[in-house]
């Protein structure tokens, strides 16, 4: 793999000399769906799948952006000193971004650079391709001005990049994880203090299973920000009657005392499913740990109907998804991960006879929508690094 991107990128800038290579992963969430901007938790894990970056400094202050899966496009051209958002510059806007947000913080490099990325996570499908190429980006340019950004303060400008400059409303989950995230180990993440701890990904004789519906979400063109704000809403509400900064502040017992306040019916869905959803999450990690797999497999179930019913991010691909596999006696939990309006399930699945399973699980997709399915065999990999060797 370091060979293939050192070679493209040699051929992509014709050129001899040899870049540093980073890899950034992409990350799935196990389960605590569209809690993180509601100040509760979140259970992720970082991906061996991911984005590359070669890179290399330039003389001036030029900036070219190649991406191996946007061929088309060609090289994006930019410069230091005109950072600004460009429709034209697609996929570039977000190491842009990045670019921006870490010099407005102060952050601010001599010399451009040339840079060739490749990805071999699906764009669109809910693993956070984006998340992953800003922290390439933020890693690779602090570790070529030397800069020694502190790793949780970058994730932070990571996240606002994506805020301000990409104009998506996401929480610090994605970039948190794609950031600090551990070989083998899943990451329970307090989104309201940053507080973590990883957890051994004991999955004795199963597999983390990713399964694609193969319908690409567009997360700044979905009902994501429309769910933040409806969220806003019931909070708003909620805070006339009880003291608190967040939605996920509230066990489910307390949300039941005080949910009459919430005077929008479709408000109260989706303020139900933050606050039932922050305790499952916080329920599946003590499960985990325990070694109690089928408890956890249940727990993602239960996620899954309550995105489907109260948050209604689902949609007929990752319902029927999601469905077939909890036809399978092998199948201990499935359910929707990212933000929802496509993209991908995950899946905890025995690990003998799991091609057959998934064979069956395929199938019974395709019949409910005449979609094929793709499945991806999850390792738990690290956060965002430079690479010497890939193994």
């Amino acid at each position: 793999m370091l060979e293939a991107l050192v070679k493209g990128f040699q051929e992509t800038f014709k050129t001899d000399e040899k870049p540093r290579v980073f890899f950034s992963p992409g990350r799935v969430n196990l389960i605590g769906e569209h809690t993180d901007y509601n100040g509760g938790y979140v259970f992720p894990c970082a991906l061996s799948v991911g984005n590359y970056v070669a890179i290399q400094p330039r003389d001036d202050r030029k900036l070219r952006f190649f991406s191996a899966n946007f061929e088309e496009l060609g090289i994006i051209d930019g410069h230091l000193d005109t950072l600004a958002f460009r429709d034209q510059d697609d996929w570039a806007n977000y190491p842009k971004g990045v670019l921006t947000v870490l010099e407005q913080a102060g952050y601010k490099g001599e010399k451009g650079f040339d840079a060739y990325f490749y990805g071999n996570i699906p764009n669109g499908a809910g693993l956070s391709s984006s998340a992953s190429i800003e922290l390439a980006m933020a890693v690779s340019w602090d570790a070529m001005n030397d800069f020694g950004i502190d790793r949780v303060d970058m994730v932070k400008l990571c996240q606002r990049a994506e805020n301000e400059y990409i104009g998506v409303n996401c929480g610090i989950m994605d970039q948190f994880a794609i950031g600090m995230g551990k070989e083998d180990h899943a990451i329970l993440l307090d989104c309201n203090t940053l507080e973590c701890n990883y957890a051994p990904m004991k999955l004795d004789g199963f597999k983390l299973v990713i399964a694609n519906t193969n319908q690409r979400r567009g997360l700044a063109d979905s009902k994501y920000n429309e769910r933040r704000q409806e969220c806003e809403k019931a909070l708003a509400d909620l805070q006339q009657a009880v003291s608190i900064r967040y939605l996920c502040e509230l066990t489910p017992d307390q949300f039941d005392t005080y949910q009459a306040r919430i005077t929008d019916t479709i408000a109260k869905k989706r303020a139900k499913h933050a606050v039932e959803e922050n305790a499952r999450t916080i329920e599946a990690h003590k499960k985990l740990n325990e070694g109690d797999l089928v408890t956890f497999g249940e727990l993602m179930n239960a996620s899954h109907r309550s995105l489907k019913d109260d948050y209604e991010v689902t949609g007929e691909h990752l319902d029927a998804l999601a469905e077939s596999a909890w036809q399978e006696e092998n199948v201990l939990g499935a359910r929707m991960t990212g933000a929802g309006f496509g993209g991908c399930t995950v899946n905890l699945v025995k690990e003998e006879g799991l091609d057959e399973t998934l064979e069956r699980i395929a199938k019974a997709y395709k019949k409910r929508t005449g979609t094929e399915t793709t499945f991806y065999v999850a390792d738990i990999g690290g956060g965002t690094q430079e690479l010497t060797t890939i193994k």
